[in-house]
């Protein structure tokens, strides 16, 4: 397939770059470069440097495509509820802007990178795609109502999508390929990177009164290369079956913020240090995925997410820059 993926030199994208080139596609890059990088764009691929928000140059790109994958978005929670009119810009109308060049250019195929997000703070811990969706904050908001949009352009306009919701997305490409940090990351193993490299003094636990086994939050950390690999997967799916989905991706495994801050001192052989500090609002003790739908459909299952294998494949990289 003739692949574009939008937001491809980024953290994300360039695994599935990545991913695509390897099971045979040809693949298009459209990135603004806000958040990717240069560094991340593969050799034998096409390039091209443009917004979701200029209409005439994401309908060039999309020219003699077959599939899309979408991860341009904004993401960071905290900034978009106090923004939310750039988030409801770029996340909303960016991507009806990218459905209407598919609509125009007759490509068929959208595999678009949601979030657990869209939960919100749910009663459960372990969540499926039927868990009721009460995001709260407006970047899952806006990923909740681009998730409805695809429904519209599926029934309107024929478009056929899977939509997968990330957990922690983690790692780094094990083989060396993708060579860029992540700009201005604002995740826990970044911050525990950049903590044993000197780059912070030191980092603050949120919370120590939780209900889990430790007192510190649980999340469900999948590889980035896991994530990837569902996407390949995903256009697969589209081609054979010709059906809409939306799947869950992460391990149904949840590790605390001390388990990963001891794993990460047991792999690299560096101290972490650290302070506890008082919950976050917004933070739910634990969150895992069931993924059974993308077990099933996608015939996926994670591959490289080992606590121990994320935090190795991130500090290789990061002793590159540090």
């Amino acid at each position: 397939m003739r692949i574009l993926v939008v937001g491809g030199a980024g953290y994300i994208g360039s695994h599935v770059v990545k991913e695509l080139l390897k099971t045979g596609h040809d693949v298009r890059v459209f990135d603004n470069l806000s958040t990717g990088q240069e560094v991340n764009l593969f050799e034998n691929i096409e390039f091209i440097k443009g917004d979701i928000l200029d209409i005439p140059a994401i309908e060039k790109a999309m020219e003699g495509m077959d599939g899309v994958v979408h991860l341009a978005a904004k993401k960071a929670v905290g900034e978009s509820m106090e923004k939310p009119d750039v988030y409801a810009l770029n996340n909303l109308n960016g991507t009806i802007n990218v459905l209407n060049a598919m609509v125009k250019n007759n490509v068929k195929y959208f595999v678009f990178s949601s979030t657990a997000a869209v939960y919100g703070m749910p009663s459960i811990e372990v969540l499926d795609e039927e868990t009721p969706l009460n995001p709260i904050n407006f970047y899952g908001f806006s990923k909740k109502m681009i998730e409805e949009v695809l429904s519209w352009y599926d029934r309107l306009k024929g478009i056929k999508f899977v939509a997968l919701r990330y957990f922690n997305a983690v790692g780094y490409d094990g083989e060396g390929d993708v060579k860029g940090l992540e700009k201005n990351p604002q995740n826990l193993l970044p911050i525990v990177m950049e903590t044993i490299f000197g780059v912070r003094e030191k980092m603050t636990v949120f919370g120590s009164d939780y209900p889990t086994k430790d007192g510190t939050c649980e999340r469900d950390y999948i590889h980035v290369s896991d994530l990837a690999s569902a996407h390949q997967l995903a256009f697969q799916y589209l081609v054979r079956e010709n059906q809409s989905q939306i799947m869950n991706l992460g391990t149904g495994v949840a590790h605390s913020v001390k388990d990963m801050i001891e794993m990460t001192e047991k792999v690299t052989g560096r101290q972490v240090k650290y302070e506890m500090g008082d919950r976050r609002a917004g933070d739910p003790a634990a969150l895992m995925a069931f993924s059974k739908k993308a077990n099933e459909l996608l015939g996926w299952q994670p591959q490289h997410s080992s606590l121990e294998n994320i935090i190795a494949t991130t500090y290789r990289i990061y002793q590159k820059y540090f």
